[in-house]
Parts: C-alpha cells; structure tokens; sequence
C-alpha cells in the first residue's frame, strides 16, 4: 500500500507540529486543563481560525477545507503527539460527522458552519457510558444496551412531534461539560415503537446540568451530563430514525481518526524517551549506548510505525478502522509504558510528561477499548473462524492456531 503523503498533507502536518510547538512550554498543559473548558481556548481558536482543524473534513458549502478523513486523521496524531487538550476528537470526529449524515438541511445549515469555524464544539452524550459499544467498534450496537437499558433506563425522550423534552442521565461524556452543543442519544416512541434516537441539545437549554468529572487522563476531560424535563430538538426528520445504524456507520471512520491519535501519542513518548536516553549518563556514558536499551527502543520504533502504518490506511479505508484502532492503542501502552521505564525514577514522577503520556494511553483503552474486544469483534464481523458449530456453539476453526 501507497502510504506516501501529499505535499498539502504534508504541509498541515507541518504547520500544525510548528504552532503546537510553540504552545509546547512547560506548564502549558497543566495551565489548559486548569480552565474551565479544560483547553486553552486562546489556542483553539487559532487552531480553528488559522489552520482550520475543526471543518477539515467538512464538506465546503458548510465552511469546511472539503478535505478527507486521512487530513483529519494527520491533524490528530499531531495533536496526540503533543497530548493536547482540546474537543477536536468529540467535535469534528464524533458530532460533526453525525451532523452531516443525519441532520436537516436547516439544521446542517446552523450548525457545521459554526463548527467549522470552532465557534461551536459538541460533544456526544451516551447514557450507557461506552462509546466503544456505541460505536459497534467492540460488539454489535443493535441490541440497545449501550444506550442504557431500553424503556426502564437511560434517557427518556416524552412529547410529540418535533420539540421533546429529555430525562435522564448520561455518563463519561468527553468534552461534555464545555460544549455549545450535546448530541443525545434517547428512548424514544413509547413502548409500542421504541428505539433509541439522536436529539440536539444546546449546553445552555433549561433543566441541563453539566458536571466535569475527575478523570485518569486530565487532557481528556470527561462530564457527566444529566437532563430534566429538558427541551431537544430530534436529529434529522425522520423521527422514527434509530440511532444504532447512524453511530456503526461513523464508528469505523472514528476509529480510524482515533487511530491515528493514538500513534501520535506513542510516537510522541518515544521521541521523548530517545532524547531522554542520549544525555541520561550511567557509568560514565549515556544510558542510550547501552545495546539493550537500544534493541528496546528499537522494538518500539518497529511498533510505532507498523501502527502508523495501518493507521493510515484505515483513514482511506474506514472498515479497518477497529482493527487499525486495536494495533495503534497496543502500540500506545506498551510504548508509553517502556517510556516511563527507561525515564527511570523521575518517570515515575506525576508530573513528569512520561507519566502523561501513560495515563492518555491508559484512559484512551478504558474509553475506546479494549484491544482484545476490537480484535474480536473485527474477527466476527469477518467471519473468520466461519460460523458456530451447532453442537459446541464454538466457531469452526477456533481451536487452531
């Protein structure tokens, strides 16, 4: 596969690595998820205005650069690369694209236009609290559990047609307590038609309350967001749409974009890791001429890569994305963990960047993972060990390795 970039490509991965760096003192991340956004919002509204990260992937009669998932893709793993805290992911990743499928005319005409521009973020607000079952990225999202339980859980949506008023509660919403906007999923239809749909829900409607919760990765802050009698408007015109179909669809292109941020973080604590090495003196030498801390680096370089690798080729095609998505988070916790290793003391420092890049690793697989449910669901929805025998209820071809 032909993974060599385009010089636009390579141009916003430049431009991109150029500004971040000159964000990139010490302290700055401590200082931006100290705000009450959890960014720094000086820093996204240039990262909107001058680079326009959120509307890349926005089709241009909505403001957007018209450009593809791979450009999307580029600008996360810079992003994850300097663990930056921003609603990137949960904005142009998650919501806008939910947005484009489903949404109205008029209501993609109020709305990608000011994503685009980043004068609104959005966030998706789940009330079972995974998106990775969301998503169908580790199971199949048909059967309603993720979104909290059927009729008796989750978010109740009451009224008629056109403006309801939501109940309920949703948890370990990313970016949720600083959005302009929530994307929520609710059981609607009553009991003879109910299914989960997708309503729109303004960060500032009567009866939201939004509570930024304490989270293992900091630059990813999480809400929890909780709904009484609050007005929404349903996403799209259908009103008998289901959200389940809409959430696959875009999964596999998200996994993709998450893929790549997550080769942006191990690539990022490597660099970190090599430059550590090279001045770190024991015995008299720098702990990177020692052979064995070089054939370990030297793994973890063929890791990296080999998940780059498969990164990019889930952004031009998506139905690798969970599997792209299952190697890139491996990659980022194996990788992240030698990091603090070879840091040695001071890696295990809270504080340290090391420590950091650890806990985005971590948090990243407890909010998209695991890597094994990935790996298993992707062998399923392949077909590869063919279908359960009838008897054993155990694929055909299980047993061989």
């Amino acid at each position: 596969m032909d993974t060599a970039l385009t010089t636009e490509q390579h141009e916003i991965r430049r431009a991109l690595r150029d500004l971040l760096a000159r964000h990139g003192e010490p302290g700055a991340i401590p200082a931006a998820v100290g705000t009450a956004e959890g960014y720094d919002p000086a820093l996204w509204r240039r990262l909107a205005g001058e680079l326009g990260l959120p509307g890349l992937a926005l089709a241009e009669e909505y403001g957007g650069a018209g450009c593809t998932t791979t450009e999307l893709a580029l600008a996360c793993e810079e992003t994850g690369r300097a663990l930056l805290p921003s609603p990137l992911l949960a904005t142009a990743a998650l919501a806008a694209p939910l947005i484009a499928a489903l949404g109205t005319p008029d209501q993609r005409a109020a709305l990608l236009p000011r994503i685009a521009d980043g004068t609104l973020t959005a966030a998706l607000a789940l009330p079972g609290g995974s998106l990775a079952t969301a998503l169908a990225l580790t199971g199949d999202n048909h059967d309603g559990t993720w979104a909290g339980g059927g009729r008796a859980g989750g978010i109740q949506a009451r009224g008629e047609e056109g403006e309801r008023r939501l109940y309920g509660e949703a948890g370990r919403v990313l970016d949720g307590h600083s959005a302009g906007l929530l994307l929520v999923a609710a059981h609607a239809g009553g009991y003879p038609r109910s299914h989960t749909q997708l309503f729109l829900v303004p960060g500032d409607a009567p009866g939201l309350t939004l509570t930024r919760l304490t989270a293992l990765d900091e630059t990813r802050p999480l809400a929890r967001v909780e709904l009484r009698d609050t007005p929404a408007e349903p996403l799209g015109a259908d009103d008998t749409a289901d959200a389940a179909t809409a959430l696959a669809d875009i999964g596999r292109t998200a996994a993709a974009i998450l893929a790549a941020e997550a080769v942006g973080t191990a690539a990022g604590a490597l660099e970190r890791t090599v430059e550590y090495v090279k001045t770190r003196e024991q015995f008299g030498r720098a702990i990177g001429s020692f052979q064995a801390v070089k054939h370990r680096l030297a793994d973890l370089y063929v890791r990296v890569e080999a998940a780059r690798s498969a990164a990019y080729h889930a952004a031009r095609d998506p139905e690798s994305g969970p599997l792209a998505l299952a190697q890139a988070l491996e990659a980022a916790r194996i990788t992240t963990g030698e990091a603090v290793q070879l840091h040695g003391g001071i890696g295990f420092t809270w504080e340290h960047e090391a420590h950091r890049y650890l806990k985005r690793a971590a948090g990243d697989e407890l909010l998209f993972g695991p890597v094994h449910r990935l790996r298993d669901h992707a062998a399923e929805r392949a077909g590869l060990f063919g279908p359960a025998d009838a008897a054993s209820g155990v694929p055909h071809g299980a047993g061989v390795r």
